[in-house]
């Protein structure tokens, strides 16, 4: 693998010669002379080196509008699909544990590659606040989109029943973040990598990602890679079909989750194609890993920044540094096949 190139040098020395008008002195015969050329060297100063990871974070409330599909909240008529998407970006400054809002995007380091992440049934992006910024931090923009109905807040509370209709909200997600990052102008102008794009959700919202990338009626051909932590395939549903060619897949599984149970996980696990990583987390339940429970989130924020680093940002050496995050004794076991 190939590290991307993190800085350019200005080289070589260009040389300026200046000639004087010629002159005739004595002993010259009255022929003119030319006193020998002079030469300025001009050295070129090295380019600004790109800044690197970690970096602060910035972060922004977007809204898109899906008018082609409707959702239908209790005791009110069919309404456009309406996603409110929390939006983690690398920006100017001293990394902190801080989002900053609406702050500036960095610019000077090139474009980021993109991740959209589900969130889980019945809860709402904040709660991963945590691994979200770590992905930004690294050198990611992270779109974090609220479903309609599979959200905390739901009106009339949350629904499930529209969990089928989440994976085209992520693809949806990714248009609009692509077409932001194509405009001419506005916070994420030139900033969005449109060739290296990710998925990954927890619980409902890994169950999300796993449809738009693996299924044969939702899958997004613009999917790069897959970070599927304790979900599984949505029940029901079949098609998960994964081709040749399918995007390299991380599963990440609790052995004490009592919700998804690791066998959903290592059921899609064993199906899918190669390469493809399965992390798991003996004695860790469902949520508390993805959000505060230590050591596993930082083995999580670890290993799935490798994962996305290596396969995404082609960086040398970041696999072998996955494996070495995802193996600690009683805490976790990174399994791989490549």
């Amino acid at each position: 693998m190939i590290a991307p190139a993190l800085a350019a040098c200005g080289g070589g020395a260009g040389s300026v010669s200046a000639s004087a008008h010629p002159t005739t002195g004595p002993g010259s015969g009255g022929a003119a002379v030319s006193p020998p050329a002079t030469s300025t060297t001009v050295t070129a100063r090295p380019a600004p080196k790109k800044p690197s990871p970690p970096f602060a974070v910035g972060v922004r409330v977007m809204t898109f509008v899906d008018s082609s599909r409707t959702v239908r909240y209790p005791g009110e008529n069919p309404q456009p699909r309406r996603l409110v998407t929390i939006v983690r970006y690398p920006m100017a400054g001293s990394p902190s544990r801080a989002d900053i809002s609406n702050a500036a995007p960095l610019r000077r380091a090139g474009r980021f590659p993109l991740v959209v992440f589900g969130h889980g049934f019945a809860v709402t992006p904040g709660i991963y606040a945590p691994l979200l910024r770590y992905w930004a931090r690294a050198g990611y923009v992270v779109a974090a989109p609220i479903f309609p109905l599979g959200n905390a807040n739901a009106p009339g509370g949350p629904n499930e029943s529209d969990l089928i209709n989440q994976p085209r909200d992520m693809s949806f997600v990714i248009t609009r973040m692509l077409a932001a990052g194509a405009s001419s102008s506005g916070p994420f102008a030139g900033l969005i990598d449109p060739h290296e794009i990710a998925v990954s959700g927890q619980s409902d919202g890994g169950d999300t990602a796993l449809t738009a990338a693996y299924h044969s009626g939702f899958r997004d051909a613009r999917i790069g890679a897959a970070a599927i932590l304790s979900g599984q395939e949505i029940p029901g549903l079949g098609g998960y079909d994964f081709p040749p060619g399918s995007p390299p897949l991380l599963a990440t599984q609790g052995l004490a989750d009592t919700i998804n149970l690791p066998s959903t996980t290592f059921a899609f696990f064993d199906a899918a194609r190669t390469p493809k990583y399965l992390l798991t987390m003996p004695g860790a339940p469902h949520l508390p890993p993805y959000t505060d429970e230590q050591p596993q989130l930082r083995i999580v924020e670890r290993v799935t920044v490798d994962f996305l680093n290596g396969y995404l940002k082609r960086t040398r050496g970041a696999l072998a540094r996955m494996a070495a995050a995802g193996n600690a004794p009683e805490t976790a076991r990174l399994r791989g096949e490549s």
